[in-house]
């Protein structure tokens, strides 16, 4: 998909822009394309999970940068939208029954453009709910967990003489890689054959851990082999090449 324009089979609905305008957020964010999903995030983890979904999907969006280093996220229009500082949070201004629909965390987001999109998770009830675990999984255990291994192994907490706390998460890290081993193992996505939302929720953060945060020997990456073939055939997908780098940094 092309520079986050709609496909030709996905027509553009035109809500009025007042429907828009009435999310403060806008103010400081205006948008070009009201008719599209408007975004505010940045290319971290839990960013780029919404930035990959909706270029997997060719839901028609609009990418907002929201800035750390000069704290828009504790901007007033962001917080209007997200009490919680956080990113990755959206405007759909094409929501249920036509009205415009604000939205923040990741896991909620991923949903919420599955069910508008009616793809990446599955149709039948059993299969959708077996899916949202394994997207609860992702928020509730490897996003704070590799997070907190992050701070521990590359940033601050590096000051720390005291090794407990690092070496605490990373047991936890590891024991939640064996759990995604185990899982991968016999199939192709976590899911199985097909591709979901349980993917684009989890292999961005196995991503950084690898990556940013520089963690993979200290967790012993090289043990869990179906996690790793997984995520190279993840970041080896198109759309995830371009969600990866969306919104662009300045």
């Amino acid at each position: 998909m092309t520079e986050h324009s709609a496909p030709s089979s996905a027509p553009l609905s035109t809500p009025s822009s007042a429907s828009l305008s009435d999310f403060p957020i806008t103010r400081k964010w205006p948008a070009q394309h009201p008719g599209r999903i408007q975004l505010y995030s940045l290319p971290t983890p839990n960013g780029v999970k919404v930035s990959i979904m909706l270029e997997e999907t060719g839901l028609p969006y609009e990418p907002h940068l929201v800035r750390f280093n000069t704290n828009d996220q504790m901007s007033p229009e962001f917080l209007s939208l997200n009490p919680n500082n956080k990113i990755p949070a959206i405007v759909d201004p094409d929501g249920p029954g036509g009205e415009p629909l604000g939205l923040f965390e990741s896991g909620a987001i991923l949903l919420y453009l599955a069910d508008k999109s009616g793809k990446l998770i599955p149709q039948d009830a059993a299969g959708r709910y077996q899916t949202i675990q394994w997207v609860m999984f992702q928020m509730g255990g490897i996003g704070p967990m590799f997070g907190q291994l992050g701070f521990f192994n590359k940033f601050a907490g590096k000051d720390y003489e005291d090794k407990r706390p690092r070496d605490r998460y990373v047991a936890e890290a590891r024991r939640l890689l064996g759990v995604l081993e185990s899982r991968l193992t016999g199939r192709t996505w976590i899911m199985g054959d097909e591709y979901t939302i349980a993917d684009i929720a989890t292999f961005p953060w196995v991503r950084n851990l690898i990556g940013f945060y520089e963690a993979g020997e200290l967790v012993g990456i090289q043990d869990f082999p179906q996690v790793t073939r997984a995520l190279e055939a993840f970041v080896a997908r198109p759309a995830v090449a371009r969600g990866l780098n969306i919104p662009k940094r300045d």
